[in-house]
């Protein structure tokens, strides 16, 4: 049994560089409710630094945080006595713009804000607590991780609400941008932020594509729902249009508008919109990624147009789309933003009701409706695959090309997990290679690394080719080249000689997920996970295998020394044979990864050979 062997392991635009739009304001009030730092925001970039530098000597910690506390008002809620959604997304934007505007020692705006679902309401008198804190910078953007929750001052309880990932980018004058310094993360929690946030980077590069590639895929037919007894609703009689005007309070000192005020326009635009098809106050509980495309100042007449794009048995999805015009009511108007809101309808004991249908109108009333449940799709997958906690996503699930890319992130952001984790304990050390252990509630984890003289570039180019690992890892088989995902994503079909406890021979279906560096420090990362495709399904011949967290990462030490590291989680059957080489009664360990290292040595000159031929 080889230690690099797959079932080994547990069985289981850059949008922010594209749209400028809202920068949020230092006002009195926000400083009174900020717990934590300084009371100013920075003004240059050396404030940035002494800021960071004053962090380090209080004990790492993060300089970049912003907590703020609000008291829910009636001012502040909806005709349900509860926390207006709208509201609730000014002070989210507020909140993550100044931690924004902390690291770049400059203005920011808000480019993006990724899907939000809120998993409870708020009531008048309770406090809402949110923290804000800048997770990774890219060259002029950085990803803001913020957390919400609630606080009962009557009874002290405390519960989540959302959690929510903005892109904002940082503004020079004239509006030029401005190169973000890198931030170094302290702790474990912060190391696994800032190494995921270029996987969440990744994904919105493509949640386009993906929308496109779905309905591409699907049938062009409108499909319409039967519910019995159901009422049916013309999709237009749902139809609102709104027109703001942007005054002084709704913008900055730039004159720009707050993108949290946009937000909650069209928050209310959308609860007009579910009210017409429901009569009824509707719940919001899920906002797809809003994506600002431009900017819009004090003086401009902003145009909000919401309709139900469709309506399922207990949600329902409403599609907003802001424009805006200047003051000369010019004939052209600027998109500004789009996004999708879903509703429900609660009863009195908080239970979902059942909706009416909507009747889309021809041409693009249909297009909308399809659309709209793809997006459905689109949002279960997502919410499943990428917001599971690692224990509670199981070890092969379904492969089509609409959640490739949650599947895709999920397997990388898996390794990258395992990877920052802080408690690895060095367990055996034979010549050059090193072996470290992980333990944790449930899993044992083991990392094998070593120093080879080769470039980190070729070295992943060798180890994320499947169909080579049995030249060096000697329980491989073979592996066959399933399916060519994209550039980074390749589907294999490997056999195994290692014998299951049933006495046959074992197989995987493995998605292989290739990363290189997104910046200087990154590693190179080549991520294995099991998926179930319905051309391989389990055969008598073999027993099926199967695998969650495991692979490859690869830095460069210098231009022709490279460290390689290989992770793994033990499952229960495997632990005997994981603690034995752990504590030195087996060298199966040590000489698979002596065999690997020869394997990269050996072809690194053909690699460079066939490089230069290309």
């Amino acid at each position: 049994m080889g230690w690099g062997h797959p079932h080994h392991c547990l069985q289981q635009t850059e949008p922010g560089e594209q749209g400028l739009l809202a920068r949020s304001r230092w006002t009195p009030v926000l400083d009174s409710c900020l717990r934590e730092g300084s009371t100013s925001p920075p003004c240059t970039q050396d404030a940035g630094e002494q800021q960071e530098e004053a962090a380090g000597a209080m004990g790492g910690h993060n300089p970049t945080e912003v907590q703020m506390s609000q008291l829910v008002l009636p001012c502040h809620s909806n005709q349900r006595g509860e926390l207006s959604a709208g509201q609730l997304l000014k002070w989210i934007d507020t909140a993550a713009c100044l931690s924004a505007e902390r690291h770049a020692g400059c203005p920011c705006v808000t480019a993006s804000m990724d899907d939000i679902y809120f998993e409870h309401t708020i009531s008048v008198g309770q406090v809402v607590n949110i923290k804000a804190k800048v997770n990774r910078a890219f060259n002029s953007s950085m990803e803001v991780g913020i957390q919400v929750s609630y606080e009962d001052l009557c009874s002290g309880k405390h519960c989540s609400i959302c959690k929510a990932y903005a892109t904002f980018v940082a503004q020079g004058p004239l509006g030029t941008k401005v190169k973000l310094k890198p931030l170094t993360p302290q702790t474990e929690e912060e190391k696994i932020e800032h190494s995921i946030a270029a996987e969440r980077r990744r994904m919105r590069l493509v949640h386009k594509d993906t929308i496109k590639d779905l309905l591409t895929r699907s049938t062009s037919n409108t499909e319409m729902e039967t519910r019995d007894g159901s009422v049916v609703v013309p999709a237009e009689k749902t139809r609102v249009e709104s027109v703001e005007l942007v005054l002084p309070p709704h913008a900055n000192h730039q004159g720009n508008t707050f993108g949290g005020q946009i937000m909650a326009w069209m928050e209310n635009v959308a609860t007009i919109a579910a009210s017409r098809l429901c009569h009824a106050h509707p719940t919001l509980r899920a906002i797809e990624m809003f994506h600002f495309r431009g900017p819009s100042q004090v003086g401009d007449r902003l145009v909000l147009k919401a309709i139900v794009n469709n309506a399922f048995k207990n949600s329902m999805e409403v599609g907003v789309c802001t424009e805006a015009y200047d003051q000369e009511m010019s004939v052209s108007r600027r998109h500004i933003n789009s996004a999708f809101m879903t509703f429900v309808v609660l009863d009195e004991e908080g239970r979902p009701r059942t909706l009416p249908m909507v009747v889309p109108q021809p041409g693009d009333g249909e297009r909308r409706y399809r659309e709209a449940s793809a997006r459905k799709k689109i949002r279960l997958d997502r919410k499943y695959v990428v917001s599971c906690k690692q224990t509670e996503v199981p070890l092969s699930v379904p492969w089509d090309q609409s959640n490739k890319v949650y599947l895709s992130y999920n397997n990388v952001s898996a390794l990258k997990t395992l990877v920052a984790k802080a408690n690895w304990v060095l367990a055996r050390e034979k010549e050059k290679v090193q072996i470290y252990t992980l333990e944790e509630d449930k899993f044992l984890s083991f990392r094998i690394e070593m120093s080879v003289h080769i470039s980190a570039s070729q070295a992943f180019s060798l180890l994320s080719d499947l169909r080579r690992r049995h030249e060096w890892d000697s329980h491989y088989e073979s592996a066959e080249l399933v399916q060519q995902v994209d550039e980074d994503d390749a589907i294999y079909h490997v056999l195994s000689q290692t014998l299951s406890c049933e006495n046959k021979p074992q197989d995987f279906v493995i998605l292989a997920s290739r990363r290189k560096p997104c910046s200087r420090g990154d590693p190179y990362v080549v991520a294995f996970r099991s998926v179930t495709l319905p051309t391989h399904p389990p055969s008598t011949n073999y027993t099926r295998g199967e695998t969650l967290c495991s692979g490859f990462c690869v830095w460069p030490q210098s231009e022709e020394m490279s460290k390689v590291a290989y992770y793994n989680q033990a499952t229960p059957g495997y632990l005997n044979y994981v603690t034995t080489n752990v504590v030195g009664l087996s060298s199966n360990f040590c000489a698979t990864f002596e065999a690997c290292e020869k394997f990269l040595l050996k072809n690194k000159d053909d690699l460079i050979a066939r490089l230069q031929d290309l």
